[in-house]
Protein backbone atom coordinates (compact mmCIF):
# COMPACT_ATOMS: atom_id res chain seq x y z
CA UNK A 1 0.00 0.00 0.00
CA UNK A 2 2.69 2.54 0.82
CA UNK A 3 4.41 1.35 -2.84
CA UNK A 4 1.17 2.24 -4.39
CA UNK A 5 0.72 5.53 -2.56
CA UNK A 6 4.23 6.68 -3.57
CA UNK A 7 3.37 5.78 -7.07
CA UNK A 8 0.51 7.80 -6.61
CA UNK A 9 2.19 11.02 -5.31
CA UNK A 10 4.71 10.45 -8.13
CA UNK A 11 1.88 10.99 -10.74
CA UNK A 12 0.54 14.05 -9.30
CA UNK A 13 3.44 15.33 -8.31
CA UNK A 14 4.73 14.61 -12.18
CA UNK A 15 1.13 14.96 -14.25
CA UNK A 16 -1.59 16.64 -14.76
CA UNK A 17 -4.92 15.77 -15.87
CA UNK A 18 -6.83 13.49 -13.38
CA UNK A 19 -8.95 11.47 -15.41
CA UNK A 20 -10.08 10.50 -19.90
CA UNK A 21 -12.05 13.73 -19.83
CA UNK A 22 -9.19 15.64 -18.34
CA UNK A 23 -6.53 13.93 -20.86
CA UNK A 24 -8.70 15.30 -23.57
CA UNK A 25 -9.36 18.79 -22.71
CA UNK A 26 -5.95 19.17 -21.63
CA UNK A 27 -4.59 17.56 -25.41
CA UNK A 28 -7.26 19.71 -26.56
CA UNK A 29 -9.87 18.52 -30.14
CA UNK A 30 -7.35 20.75 -32.23
CA UNK A 31 -3.33 19.05 -31.07
CA UNK A 32 -5.46 15.37 -30.30
CA UNK A 33 -3.45 13.48 -32.72
CA UNK A 34 -6.15 11.91 -35.76
CA UNK A 35 -6.67 8.35 -35.64
CA UNK A 36 -4.81 8.06 -32.58
CA UNK A 37 -6.04 6.71 -29.33
CA UNK A 38 -4.53 6.24 -25.22
CA UNK A 39 -6.31 3.83 -23.16
CA UNK A 40 -5.37 2.61 -20.05
CA UNK A 41 -4.76 -0.97 -19.16
CA UNK A 42 -7.09 -3.01 -16.31
CA UNK A 43 -4.85 -4.90 -13.58
CA UNK A 44 -5.88 -8.27 -13.31
CA UNK A 45 -3.55 -8.61 -9.82
CA UNK A 46 -0.23 -7.12 -10.31
CA UNK A 47 -0.23 -7.54 -13.84
CA UNK A 48 1.52 -3.71 -14.30
CA UNK A 49 4.66 -5.21 -15.63
CA UNK A 50 3.11 -6.83 -18.64
CA UNK A 51 0.70 -3.46 -19.10
CA UNK A 52 3.84 -1.27 -18.72
CA UNK A 53 5.54 -3.20 -21.42
CA UNK A 54 2.41 -3.44 -23.86
CA UNK A 55 1.90 0.43 -23.51
CA UNK A 56 5.36 0.68 -24.63
CA UNK A 57 5.75 -1.54 -27.34
CA UNK A 58 1.80 -0.20 -28.98
CA UNK A 59 3.49 3.21 -29.09
CA UNK A 60 6.63 1.82 -31.26
CA UNK A 61 5.03 2.20 -34.14
CA UNK A 62 6.71 -0.62 -36.21
CA UNK A 63 5.97 -2.67 -33.70
CA UNK A 64 2.30 -1.34 -33.51
CA UNK A 65 1.71 -1.60 -37.49
CA UNK A 66 2.61 -5.20 -37.62
CA UNK A 67 0.86 -6.24 -34.95
CA UNK A 68 -2.24 -4.85 -36.31
CA UNK A 69 -1.83 -6.00 -39.86
CA UNK A 70 -1.20 -9.33 -38.66
CA UNK A 71 -4.96 -9.16 -37.20
CA UNK A 72 -5.82 -8.66 -41.05
CA UNK A 73 -4.68 -12.58 -42.15
CA UNK A 74 -6.64 -15.37 -41.97
CA UNK A 75 -7.77 -16.62 -38.93
CA UNK A 76 -5.05 -18.60 -37.24
CA UNK A 77 -5.04 -20.61 -33.89
CA UNK A 78 -5.16 -18.87 -30.50
CA UNK A 79 -2.08 -17.65 -29.65
CA UNK A 80 0.14 -14.90 -27.72
CA UNK A 81 -0.14 -13.21 -30.97
CA UNK A 82 -3.19 -13.32 -32.06
CA UNK A 83 -4.10 -12.00 -28.20
CA UNK A 84 -2.09 -9.47 -28.70
CA UNK A 85 -3.05 -8.76 -32.58
CA UNK A 86 -7.06 -8.76 -30.74
CA UNK A 87 -5.63 -6.14 -27.92
CA UNK A 88 -4.06 -3.80 -30.26
CA UNK A 89 -6.69 -3.75 -32.59
CA UNK A 90 -9.35 -2.99 -30.16
CA UNK A 91 -7.62 -0.46 -29.17
CA UNK A 92 -7.52 1.07 -32.82
CA UNK A 93 -10.80 0.63 -33.55
CA UNK A 94 -12.49 2.52 -30.15
CA UNK A 95 -14.87 5.22 -31.37
CA UNK A 96 -13.57 6.80 -28.10
CA UNK A 97 -10.49 8.77 -27.86
CA UNK A 98 -9.54 7.45 -24.60
CA UNK A 99 -10.46 5.14 -22.25
CA UNK A 100 -10.05 1.81 -20.67
CA UNK A 101 -9.65 -1.34 -21.68
CA UNK A 102 -9.14 -4.67 -19.80
CA UNK A 103 -6.40 -6.92 -21.48
CA UNK A 104 -8.36 -10.15 -20.12
CA UNK A 105 -7.67 -12.88 -22.91
CA UNK A 106 -4.02 -11.43 -23.43
CA UNK A 107 -3.26 -12.21 -19.44
CA UNK A 108 -5.17 -15.11 -19.60
CA UNK A 109 -3.61 -16.75 -22.63
CA UNK A 110 -0.24 -16.03 -21.32
CA UNK A 111 -0.68 -17.32 -17.77
CA UNK A 112 -1.84 -20.52 -19.93
CA UNK A 113 1.33 -20.51 -21.99
CA UNK A 114 3.99 -19.64 -19.41
CA UNK A 115 3.53 -20.58 -15.34
CA UNK A 116 6.32 -18.49 -14.58
CA UNK A 117 3.29 -15.92 -15.10
CA UNK A 118 0.84 -17.63 -13.51
CA UNK A 119 0.24 -16.23 -10.46
CA UNK A 120 -0.37 -13.06 -8.71
CA UNK A 121 2.75 -12.29 -7.98
CA UNK A 122 5.11 -9.96 -9.51
CA UNK A 123 6.81 -9.95 -12.41
CA UNK A 124 10.24 -8.52 -14.20
CA UNK A 125 8.93 -6.26 -16.98
CA UNK A 126 12.63 -7.10 -18.94
CA UNK A 127 11.82 -10.56 -18.48
CA UNK A 128 8.36 -10.32 -20.02
CA UNK A 129 9.76 -8.49 -22.67
CA UNK A 130 12.31 -10.81 -23.74
CA UNK A 131 9.57 -13.58 -23.51
CA UNK A 132 6.97 -11.63 -25.72
CA UNK A 133 9.10 -10.99 -28.28
CA UNK A 134 11.07 -14.27 -28.45
CA UNK A 135 7.57 -15.96 -28.40
CA UNK A 136 6.37 -14.04 -31.21
CA UNK A 137 9.03 -14.18 -33.07
CA UNK A 138 8.85 -18.44 -32.79
CA UNK A 139 5.53 -18.25 -33.81
CA UNK A 140 6.57 -16.43 -37.00
CA UNK A 141 8.50 -18.61 -37.90
CA UNK A 142 6.75 -22.09 -37.37
CA UNK A 143 4.03 -20.40 -39.93
CA UNK A 144 6.67 -19.87 -42.39
CA UNK A 145 8.08 -23.42 -42.25
CA UNK A 146 4.48 -24.92 -42.39
CA UNK A 147 3.85 -22.45 -45.35
CA UNK A 148 6.59 -24.10 -47.31
CA UNK A 149 5.87 -27.33 -46.10
CA UNK A 150 2.33 -26.34 -47.81
CA UNK A 151 3.62 -25.38 -50.95
CA UNK A 152 1.82 -21.84 -50.47
CA UNK A 153 5.68 -19.71 -50.73
CA UNK A 154 6.42 -18.56 -53.92
CA UNK A 155 9.31 -17.59 -53.53
CA UNK A 156 11.76 -20.25 -54.68
CA UNK A 157 15.07 -18.24 -53.71
CA UNK A 158 14.27 -19.91 -49.67
CA UNK A 159 14.01 -23.13 -50.77
CA UNK A 160 16.54 -24.39 -48.93
CA UNK A 161 16.91 -26.24 -45.46
CA UNK A 162 19.20 -23.67 -44.02
CA UNK A 163 16.62 -20.99 -44.78
CA UNK A 164 14.13 -22.47 -42.33
CA UNK A 165 17.12 -21.67 -39.06
CA UNK A 166 18.00 -18.28 -40.93
CA UNK A 167 14.73 -17.16 -41.56
CA UNK A 168 14.40 -13.44 -40.49
CA UNK A 169 10.78 -12.70 -38.62
CA UNK A 170 9.54 -9.06 -38.66
CA UNK A 171 10.21 -9.08 -34.96
CA UNK A 172 14.06 -9.52 -36.14
CA UNK A 173 13.97 -7.01 -39.10
CA UNK A 174 12.76 -4.27 -36.45
CA UNK A 175 14.06 -5.03 -32.90
CA UNK A 176 17.38 -7.65 -33.56
CA UNK A 177 20.87 -5.86 -33.92
CA UNK A 178 24.60 -7.56 -34.04
CA UNK A 179 27.23 -7.62 -31.73
CA UNK A 180 30.78 -8.16 -32.60
CA UNK A 181 33.24 -10.06 -29.69
CA UNK A 182 36.91 -9.03 -30.26
CA UNK A 183 39.55 -10.14 -28.99
CA UNK A 184 43.01 -9.63 -29.49
CA UNK A 185 46.35 -11.99 -28.55
CA UNK A 186 48.77 -10.02 -26.62
CA UNK A 187 51.51 -12.47 -27.79
CA UNK A 188 50.92 -12.73 -31.59
CA UNK A 189 48.36 -9.65 -32.24
CA UNK A 190 45.81 -12.43 -33.89
CA UNK A 191 41.97 -10.96 -33.67
CA UNK A 192 39.53 -13.45 -33.98
CA UNK A 193 35.76 -12.35 -33.88
CA UNK A 194 32.21 -13.96 -33.37
CA UNK A 195 29.39 -12.13 -34.02
CA UNK A 196 26.33 -12.57 -31.27
CA UNK A 197 22.54 -11.20 -32.39
CA UNK A 198 20.26 -9.60 -29.87
CA UNK A 199 16.70 -7.94 -29.28
CA UNK A 200 17.81 -5.43 -26.43
CA UNK A 201 21.39 -4.70 -24.45
CA UNK A 202 21.30 -4.84 -21.02
CA UNK A 203 24.51 -2.61 -19.29
CA UNK A 204 25.51 -1.90 -15.75
CA UNK A 205 25.03 1.13 -13.87
CA UNK A 206 26.94 3.04 -11.95
CA UNK A 207 26.52 6.01 -9.09
CA UNK A 208 25.54 9.87 -10.99
CA UNK A 209 26.14 7.93 -14.23
CA UNK A 210 24.41 8.31 -17.64
CA UNK A 211 23.22 6.35 -20.36
CA UNK A 212 25.95 7.06 -22.78
CA UNK A 213 28.96 6.02 -19.98
CA UNK A 214 26.90 2.49 -19.31
CA UNK A 215 27.04 1.85 -23.13
CA UNK A 216 30.72 3.07 -22.73
CA UNK A 217 30.93 0.26 -19.92
CA UNK A 218 29.35 -1.76 -21.76
CA UNK A 219 32.33 -1.73 -24.27
CA UNK A 220 35.32 -1.20 -21.73
CA UNK A 221 38.49 -3.71 -23.04
CA UNK A 222 38.86 -6.24 -20.50
CA UNK A 223 42.12 -8.00 -20.36
CA UNK A 224 41.88 -12.11 -20.15
CA UNK A 225 45.32 -13.27 -17.34
CA UNK A 226 46.03 -15.84 -14.98
CA UNK A 227 43.08 -18.92 -15.08
CA UNK A 228 41.07 -16.51 -17.32
CA UNK A 229 43.96 -16.74 -20.65
CA UNK A 230 42.74 -17.16 -24.14
CA UNK A 231 43.36 -20.27 -26.20
CA UNK A 232 44.69 -18.75 -29.44
CA UNK A 233 44.65 -20.77 -32.33
CA UNK A 234 47.73 -19.19 -33.84
CA UNK A 235 50.09 -19.59 -31.02
CA UNK A 236 48.59 -23.25 -30.09
CA UNK A 237 48.66 -22.15 -26.63
CA UNK A 238 46.98 -19.98 -23.71
CA UNK A 239 47.93 -16.55 -23.76
CA UNK A 240 46.86 -13.15 -22.41
CA UNK A 241 44.34 -10.92 -24.63
CA UNK A 242 42.02 -8.50 -24.89
CA UNK A 243 38.77 -8.68 -25.35
CA UNK A 244 35.91 -5.75 -26.11
CA UNK A 245 32.39 -5.81 -27.64
CA UNK A 246 31.09 -3.74 -30.29
CA UNK A 247 27.82 -3.25 -31.62
CA UNK A 248 27.92 -4.27 -35.77
CA UNK A 249 24.62 -3.85 -36.74
CA UNK A 250 22.28 -1.32 -34.85
CA UNK A 251 18.78 -1.99 -34.39
CA UNK A 252 15.63 -0.37 -35.88
CA UNK A 253 14.35 -0.21 -32.27
CA UNK A 254 16.96 -0.15 -29.63
CA UNK A 255 15.65 -1.54 -26.52
CA UNK A 256 17.84 -0.83 -23.63
CA UNK A 257 17.67 -2.57 -20.55
CA UNK A 258 19.39 -0.65 -17.04
CA UNK A 259 20.40 -3.47 -14.79
CA UNK A 260 19.37 -2.03 -11.33
CA UNK A 261 18.80 -5.27 -9.39
CA UNK A 262 22.36 -6.76 -8.39
CA UNK A 263 22.62 -9.84 -6.11
CA UNK A 264 24.24 -8.98 -2.86
CA UNK A 265 26.07 -11.89 -1.33
CA UNK A 266 25.97 -10.32 2.81
CA UNK A 267 22.04 -9.86 1.71
CA UNK A 268 21.48 -13.33 0.03
CA UNK A 269 19.20 -11.56 -1.99
CA UNK A 270 18.84 -8.90 -4.84
CA UNK A 271 18.52 -5.29 -4.20
CA UNK A 272 17.86 -2.29 -6.29
CA UNK A 273 20.62 -0.08 -7.35
CA UNK A 274 18.28 3.23 -7.08
CA UNK A 275 21.07 5.25 -9.08
CA UNK A 276 20.62 8.22 -10.76
CA UNK A 277 21.36 7.91 -14.32
CA UNK A 278 21.43 10.52 -16.74
CA UNK A 279 19.51 9.90 -20.37
CA UNK A 280 19.33 11.94 -23.50
CA UNK A 281 16.25 12.43 -25.75
CA UNK A 282 18.11 11.31 -28.74
CA UNK A 283 20.69 8.96 -28.73
CA UNK A 284 23.51 7.96 -30.81
CA UNK A 285 25.86 5.06 -30.24
CA UNK A 286 29.31 5.50 -30.33
CA UNK A 287 30.55 1.57 -29.06
CA UNK A 288 30.17 0.29 -32.81
CA UNK A 289 32.57 -1.68 -34.63
CA UNK A 290 34.68 -0.50 -37.26
CA UNK A 291 32.08 -2.50 -40.10
CA UNK A 292 29.44 -1.17 -38.71
CA UNK A 293 26.08 -0.91 -40.68
CA UNK A 294 24.88 2.77 -40.10
CA UNK A 295 26.87 3.66 -37.34
CA UNK A 296 25.42 7.39 -37.51
CA UNK A 297 22.38 6.31 -36.92
CA UNK A 298 20.07 8.58 -33.78
CA UNK A 299 17.78 7.52 -32.16
CA UNK A 300 14.79 9.55 -30.40
CA UNK A 301 13.43 8.17 -27.18
CA UNK A 302 9.79 6.89 -27.31
CA UNK A 303 9.31 4.80 -24.20
CA UNK A 304 10.19 4.10 -20.80
CA UNK A 305 9.18 1.62 -18.36
CA UNK A 306 9.26 2.41 -14.91
CA UNK A 307 9.66 0.35 -11.68
CA UNK A 308 9.13 1.68 -8.65
CA UNK A 309 10.18 0.20 -5.64
CA UNK A 310 13.05 -1.58 -4.04
CA UNK A 311 12.89 -5.14 -5.30
CA UNK A 312 12.48 -7.34 -7.94
CA UNK A 313 9.47 -9.21 -6.43
CA UNK A 314 7.65 -6.11 -5.57
CA UNK A 315 6.86 -2.40 -6.19
CA UNK A 316 4.74 -1.30 -9.22
CA UNK A 317 6.02 -0.82 -13.30
CA UNK A 318 4.51 2.45 -14.95
CA UNK A 319 4.63 3.84 -18.60
CA UNK A 320 6.05 6.72 -19.90
CA UNK A 321 5.68 7.60 -23.76
CA UNK A 322 5.98 9.84 -26.47
CA UNK A 323 2.95 10.50 -29.34
CA UNK A 324 3.05 13.42 -31.66
CA UNK A 325 5.03 15.74 -29.70
CA UNK A 326 4.10 14.89 -26.23
CA UNK A 327 4.48 12.69 -23.35
CA UNK A 328 2.19 10.79 -21.92
CA UNK A 329 1.85 8.32 -18.45
CA UNK A 330 0.77 5.03 -18.75
CA UNK A 331 -0.24 3.76 -14.83
CA UNK A 332 -2.37 0.40 -15.43
CA UNK A 333 -5.65 2.42 -16.21
CA UNK A 334 -4.81 5.66 -15.62
CA UNK A 335 -3.36 7.77 -18.10
CA UNK A 336 -2.10 11.31 -17.84
CA UNK A 337 -0.51 13.81 -19.25
CA UNK A 338 3.67 14.57 -18.74
CA UNK A 339 5.40 17.78 -18.94
CA UNK A 340 8.81 16.81 -18.63
CA UNK A 341 10.42 20.75 -19.40
CA UNK A 342 8.18 21.41 -16.03
CA UNK A 343 8.33 17.89 -14.35
CA UNK A 344 10.00 18.74 -10.33
CA UNK A 345 10.67 15.39 -9.67
CA UNK A 346 13.09 14.99 -12.71
CA UNK A 347 15.74 13.22 -10.55
CA UNK A 348 13.13 11.17 -8.10
CA UNK A 349 12.14 9.56 -11.77
CA UNK A 350 15.67 8.97 -13.56
CA UNK A 351 16.41 6.99 -10.78
CA UNK A 352 13.66 4.51 -10.82
CA UNK A 353 14.15 4.44 -14.78
CA UNK A 354 14.48 1.01 -16.24
CA UNK A 355 13.67 -0.02 -19.67
CA UNK A 356 15.06 2.22 -22.03
CA UNK A 357 12.83 1.93 -25.71
CA UNK A 358 14.31 3.91 -28.67
CA UNK A 359 13.20 4.23 -32.49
Amino acid sequence: MEILMTVRRLASICTMGANASALEKEIGPEQFPVNEHYFGLVNFGNTCYCNSVLQALYFCRPFREKVLAYKVQPRKKESLLTCLSDLFNSIATQKKKVGVIPPKKFISRLRKENELFDNYMQQDAHEFLNYLLNTIADLLQEEKKQEKQNGKLQNGSIESEEGDKTDLTWVHEIFQGTLTNETRCLNCEAVSSKDEDFLDLSVDVEQNTSITHCLRGFSNTETLCSEYKYYCEQCRSKQEAQKRMRVKKLPMILALHLKRFKYMDQLHRYTKLSYRVVFPLELRLFNTSGDATNPDRMYDLVAVVVHCGSGPNRGHYITIVKSHGFWLLFDDDIVEAVFLNKLKCRKSVQKIWETVVRS
